[in-house]
Parts: structure tokens; C-alpha cells; sequence
């Protein structure tokens, strides 16, 4: 008789600790790249090889993520005379009668695929990004009639929209009637445990130093106490003077070289440099136009900017997008920066694009002349980008600067504040117009979180008004 041998691999220390937690409730993570993943799949395969018939679920946040981390790596580690996977069904079912089913939340009606459901297991995957509700509905499937201990395994980051309730529950430990606390397991693993990723991505504990310091703490280090505060915290209006005093320099020389500091006077484009724009659509809020000029090296300046609140300020009326439109039409004509330049590249939030109610606001755009690409609304990669252009090297120069006429730009980032609900992410209740359209530069020219050494060009500064 034939027999398969199947290699179920050798975990981490971490990953040995959370194979063998024998409690209803298991935390797995607290920090990026801490083979979280790898550890699902491989005490999920265990547990079906081991326990014929019992049923599994793995749950992320949306179903290409599962077939990413999940679906795809277990088709190439389960030999098909031990487990085929049904595409139709989105379960792997294993010779013994096992099943791992895959389930995905990103809305509430995606819970409607669990009602009735029964499991002995459940695996969410990077938990922390999914409601607390909507965790609560999906556990709720937790049950059946066998004698298989029932558990539920979570991996999780510090961030997210559950980041409080884990917190709660695994780092603070501070239990509401109902819950047990010999209920609860954590194991924290850090990138530094995953020996796997270490050795076939070096660089990564590289591009996790240098987020900024709270996002470091989090998902490096693993600490749950620190999203709190200004979310642009690098942002510098004017030269910093602990820095000015360790390179030597005074703020006025700093300032003048454009070192330590994000806001500069303005100065005469070279006519070598490509402008863009970029625009976040307002009608019953302010909307938010950036003009950006890009430098030889990718350096990003914003040269001007429209700010419109719902009212002008004189008439008291709306601003329409007729009215927004041929405003801008006429600022590119007139501005001392921008005419006579061609715009090469121009990139807006993808709701501009929505005709379900009329005429959409990309086709207002077309018809003053004015063209969009939708930009990449990727939230938290977003702002890893606005973060990286934000960061000074170690000559103290940053990538993005903006002129001191750009007074929205200037006035708004520095009072974007965490969000309460989705921690790594910004508080979207604040006046985040001027941040969204950056973000949408940003991600249209992504880069690498460290800065090379760059030396300052003279350029001569003069009045882009006058």
C-alpha cells in the first residue's frame, strides 16, 4: 500500500506556542510580519489531518486576501490525494471528511453567509481589521453536536477597527461578564521570531524602522498603547531646532538650505520640471486642488493650491463644479507658476467618476479642459506614502515640501488626528480634503521608505504673486 507523507514544515518558537494553546480563545501576533499566516495554515492542516470530519473556517477581510495568504499557498502544500479544494464551494475538503471553508467580511451583508453555519473551528486572520460586531456574529457559528473542544484563533496587529476590543482582551486583560479570563491565550510575535522572513527578506525590519515612530511602535515592536495624537507627527512648518543643533546650523540657515523642515519659500520652476495636479471633490464640504511640481530627483513641491469651502466667501453661494472648474481653468491661465506650463499629469478620488445621478463630476472636469486619472484610494498604503515623502534623511532633507502660500495644505496636516475606530488610519471627521488629494500624488509616484543623501540646489525664491 502506498502511503503520502505530508511535510507540515517547522515553525518558530512563537509559532510552536501557538500550535500547542490548548485554551477556547488564541491571540497569535502583535506585530508586522510575524508568520501569522503561515501559523493558520499550518495548525489548521494539523487539525484536520489529526481529527477526521471536523469543520474548519478561515475568515480575512475580503476573499482575494484569502486567496493570497491562504487558498493558493495550501494548494501548492496539500497533495491532492489529501485535500481538494471545491472553488465553487471556497472549501478545502481532506480525505478523512475534514473541510476548511473560507469566508470573507468587508460589509455587513457579507455576514450573511455565516448564518446557520457551524464550525468546531475558526481562524480569523488579521482580526483587528474586521468590526467588533461583525467578529461577534462569526464566532457566534462556534458550535455542533461532536465532542471536538471548540476554539477560535485570532491573528492580530496592533490597529484596526476591533484594535480596542483586543486590546481589552488580550493585552490589558480586562474581562466583561460572560468572559472567562483562562479563556484567553496571547502570543506575541514579533517580525524578529519569523527566522523564515528574516533570511529571504532581509531589509524588511529595515522598512519597518523607518515609518514613523508611533506606526514603528505598532507594527515592529508590537505596542498597543500608542495611537494617539497628531497622525502627520513628522510635519515641520518650521525647521527643527533640536535637529538645526545637532547638524550644526542655525533655523534660519536651515530654512534657507530647506533642511529640517517641510514648508519653503517659493521660487522659479525650471521649465525641466513636470507639474501635476491633484483634487479631492467637495460640494457640501471643502474640496481640494494641489498644484505640484517634480523635481529632476522625484521630489515633490506643492507650488499652489485652491481651497474652497461650500460658500465663497462674498456671495455666500455653493460652489458648484461648473463653478470650481472655470475657476481652475482660469488659475492655470493666470497663475504666475502654472501658465504656459503643460500639465502632465493630474489625479483625483475615483468618485469623480460616478454618473449615477447626471452628468459625473470627471465629465464637468473634460469640459474646461481639465483631465483626471482616478487615483489609488488605498488608504493605509496611502499614507505609508505621505509618511516616507514627510521623512527627512539623514541630511535632514524630506521628499515632498510645500510653499508657504499653500496655507490649507499647512494648516490641515498638522491637526489630523488618529482615528479612534480604525487606528492606523486618520480621522476622517477632521478636515482631511487637503491630505486625501496629497495621498493621491503620493501613491501615483510611490517610493522606498528611506531617503538617499541629497545636496540642497540654489534655486532664488521670488514672489509667485507679485
Amino acid at each position: 500500500m502506498s502511503r503520502t507523507v505530508l511535510a507540515l514544515g517547522r515553525p518558530s518558537e512563537k509559532q510552536q506556542l501557538f500550535l500547542k494553546a490548548r485554551t477556547k480563545h488564541v491571540g497569535f501576533g502583535g506585530a508586522r510580519g510575524g508568520g501569522k499566516s503561515w501559523a493558520i495554515r499550518d495548525k489548521a492542516k494539523r487539525l484536520c489531518l489529526r481529527y477526521g470530519g471536523i469543520k474548519l473556517l478561515i475568515v480575512r477581510r475580503t476573499y482575494p486576501e484569502l486567496m493570497n495568504n491562504h487558498i493558493m499557498p495550501l494548494q501548492s502544500e496539500l497533495p491532492t490525494v489529501v485535500a481538494q479544494f471545491n472553488k465553487t464551494e471556497k472549501l478545502f475538503r481532506f480525505c478523512n471528511g475534514s473541510t476548511i471553508r473560507f469566508g470573507y467580511c468587508n460589509r455587513d451583508r457579507d455576514l450573511d453567509q455565516y448564518q446557520g453555519a457551524e464550525y468546531d473551528v475558526i481562524f480569523l486572520d488579521e482580526a483587528t481589521q474586521l468590526g467588533e460586531t461583525w467578529i461577534k456574529k462569526i464566532t457566534a457559528c462556534l458550535r455542533g453536536a461532536n465532542g471536538f473542544p471548540k476554539r477560535i484563533y485570532y491573528t492580530c496587529n496592533p490597529g484596526g477597527a476591533s484594535h480596542a476590543y483586543f486590546k481589552r482582551l488580550f493585552i490589558d486583560r480586562r474581562y466583561e461578564a460572560g468572559e472567562n479570563p483562562d479563556d484567553y491565550t496571547f502570543i506575541q510575535s514579533l517580525v524578529t521570531d519569523n527566522k523564515a522572513l528574516m533570511e529571504a527578506q532581509p531589509d524588511y525590519i529595515r522598512q519597518l524602522e523607518a515609518l514613523p515612530p508611533k506606526l514603528r511602535d505598532a507594527w515592529l515592536y508590537g505596542r498597543w498603547d500608542i495611537f494617539d495624537g497628531q497622525f502627520f507627527e513628522e510635519f515641520r512648518e518650521t525647521p527643527d531646532l533640536a535637529l538645526c543643533e545637532k547638524a550644526g546650523i542655525t533655523s534660519e540657515q536651515a530654512f534657507e538650505q530647506r533642511r529640517f523642515t517641510h514648508v519653503i519659500r517659493p521660487f522659479e520652476i525650471p521649465r525641466g520640471w513636470n507639474i501635476m495636479r491633484s483634487y479631492d471633490f467637495g460640494y457640501n464640504k471643502p474640496f481640494s486642488l494641489g498644484y505640484w511640481a517634480i523635481d529632476y530627483d522625484g521630489i515633490l513641491y506643492r507650488i499652489a493650491e485652491v481651497y474652497g469651502c461650500t460658500q465663497t466667501p462674498d456671495e455666500g453661494l455653493k460652489w458648484t463644479p461648473d463653478e470650481q472648474f472655470r475657476y481652475f481653468a482660469e488659475i492655470e491661465r493666470q497663475h504666475p507658476l502654472l501658465k504656459g506650463r503643460k500639465i502632465t499629469d493630474s489625479v483625483a478620488d475615483p468618485a469623480i467618476w460616478d454618473g449615477s445621478r447626471g452628468e459625473s463630476i470627471a465629465e464637468t472636469a473634460n469640459r474646461y479642459g481639465i483631465y483626471f486619472s482616478p487615483g489609488d484610494n488605498e488608504r493605509l498604503a496611502g499614507w505609508m506614502q505621505v509618511h516616507y515623502r514627510l521623512q527627512f534623511d539623514e541630511n535632514g532633507y524630506p521628499r515632498m515640501y510645500f510653499f508657504d502660500t499653500c496655507k490649507a495644505a499647512i494648516r490641515t496636516l498638522p491637526l489630523m488626528t488618529y482615528s479612534q475606530t480604525k487606528p492606523e488610519d486618520l480621522d476622517t471627521s477632521r478636515e482631511d480634503h487637503c491630505p486625501d488629494e496629497i495621498r493621491y500624488t503620493c501613491m501615483s509616484r510611490p517610493i522606498k521608505p528611506s531617503a538617499a543623501k541629497r545636496e540642497a540646489r540654489p534655486l532664488v525664491s521670488f514672489d509667485p504673486l507679485g
